[in-house]
């Protein structure tokens, strides 16, 4: 798959503006679906819910989740739990209980994938009624970064995947000059 590599952190989304659109506090279950091996959404969450809360980072990469968990034990994170699993698959984050997530991320997987619909019911699955999806990826249209064009999925298509596992759209954002911003709700 063709993509630019972009390093910098945080320079092209920034982890606490996007989690200011949801009402994350202490003691939440969370899950940052494919959070990579940085974790800045990861980290940022476990600030939010504290001690009382539990934060899931979730990979299929291991090398991603190993570098995810060094980093939270120097950190002192005690509630993030890393989870190997492949989100193209139904049912795979077994270790997640069904329904008991109050907020879920997906944050620029889904260009990753052509099985997005698959990421967004297993999501769904794992959220609790009411529960929210917040999901950041890359803008149609071209840019100078980024993947391809061809890998790029639009809102559309993310609505109307999410409207089939019972998510329903609460708002949509710009989450930076390359990034759209969707949050949905389990109904």
């Amino acid at each position: 798959m063709p993509y630019l590599a972009v390093h910098g952190g945080t320079a092209l989304l920034d982890p606490e503006e996007i989690l200011n659109r949801l009402d994350l506090k202490p003691d939440m279950r969370v899950a940052d679906f494919g959070s990579g091996g940085v974790g800045h959404f990861t980290f940022s969450m476990s600030r939010r819910v504290g001690k009382g809360g539990v934060v899931y980072a979730v990979d299929i990469v291991q090398e991603n989740l190993k570098a995810i968990k060094s980093r939270s034990v120097t950190e002192n994170a005690n509630n993030i739990v890393t989870v190997w699993s492949n989100l193209e698959k139904l049912g795979a984050a077994t270790e997640i209980p069904i329904a008991s997530l109050d907020v879920g991320l997906l944050v620029n997987v889904l260009f990753q994938n052509r099985r997005y619909d698959v990421i967004l019911a297993e999501s769904a699955r794992l959220l609790k009624a009411g529960g929210k999806l917040l999901i950041c990826d890359w803008r149609p249209g071209g840019s100078p970064i980024g993947p391809a064009e061809e890998w790029r999925v639009s809102e559309d298509d993310i609505e109307r995947a999410a409207r089939a596992s019972n998510l329903v759209l609460l708002q949509n954002f710009s989450a930076g000059p390359y990034h759209y911003g969707l949050v949905f709700a389990k109904s």
